[in-house]
């Protein structure tokens, strides 16, 4: 009897085993187990965001990344815009949230995208003045950042020196990030949702706007005047000033961000000012 009772609490403890494998797997665990990540909401596991290029300086300060995932699962992105012009001060950013299994899922589609192979640059001598597709990964207690020329461009005739391999893994992962209800697991994905911005960094600039689009002025609502608000900036802007609200002035700023355009004069003073407005992401700070 007595062997009998160990054989059958063996048969078990595989049972429990191979349904563990299985489970593992389901979440993206390759191997059945988790991949360790960053835990907090402002804590960084996954960015996609786009640098440099052949484009004005304004537009490399206002650039926000495309694709953010922090430790709590959420995911901030940026939403379609409407197609006007002169377009809203504030761009369109979207956030839902993912389970753990989702996120398991979506770390292991990044290793086999090769984010977790340590820092990598893949260069692309062949397109010119485009930009370079940047992925900062956080797993396993390291970071990676894999920045890649002219993703997606490659076109069909060889370049050497392109890994074209390697950056069509990066290309199909990039993809697979803008429809994740087609491949996570079922009920992973939660629905998108307004992001509400706590942070912005804003730059100031003295007003030029478009001679054929005349806009209405409006009133800088705060108690410090724009000629002294925050610090020099160091961008590359002469004469701009840069810096941050949040809390009760952002609340008191908000509504007329909601109405306000990106050519809309801002008064302040005797003197009217442009303002380039950048929404800080949970794990950014100031300017």
């Amino acid at each position: 009897m007595r062997i009998t009772k160990i054989t059958a609490t063996a048969l078990l403890s595989l049972i429990l085993a191979a349904c563990g494998g299985l489970s593992g797997g389901g979440t993206g665990a390759g191997d059945g187990g988790a991949i360790e990540h960053p835990t907090g909401a402002d804590e960084l596991v996954l960015r996609v965001e786009s640098s440099g290029g052949f484009v004005p300086v304004e537009y490399n300060l206002t650039r926000l990344p495309s694709w953010s995932l922090y430790g709590d699962g959420r995911i901030v992105t940026e939403g379609p815009q409407i197609e006007i012009y002169p377009q809203p001060a504030l761009p369109n950013l979207l956030v839902r949230r993912v389970t753990e299994d989702g996120v398991q899922a979506i770390l292991q589609a990044a290793r086999d995208a090769g984010l977790m192979d340590g820092d990598v640059t893949f260069p692309n001598p062949c397109v010119a003045d485009a930009p370079d597709t940047i992925f900062t990964m956080a797993a396993e207690g390291s970071t990676s950042v894999v920045s890649a020329a002219a993703l997606g461009l490659d076109g069909e005739g060889a370049c050497e020196g392109v890994d074209t391999e390697a950056r069509a893994k990066l290309a199909a992962f990039q993809n697979d990030l803008g429809d994740l209800e087609r491949w996570l697991p079922k009920g992973s994905v939660g629905v998108e949702e307004p992001y509400a911005v706590e942070d912005l960094r804003i730059f100031t600039l003295a007003y030029q706007g478009d001679p054929n689009l005349p806009q209405e002025s409006v009133k800088w609502p705060l108690a410090a005047p724009l000629d002294s608000f925050g610090e020099a900036a160091e961008d590359g802007l002469e004469e701009a000033r840069c810096g941050t609200v949040t809390g009760s002035d952002l609340e008191a700023l908000r509504p007329s961000l909601e109405t306000a355009n990106q050519l809309t004069p801002w008064s302040s003073g005797a003197e009217r000012y442009r303002l380039l407005l950048r929404p800080l992401l949970p794990d950014e700070h100031g300017c």
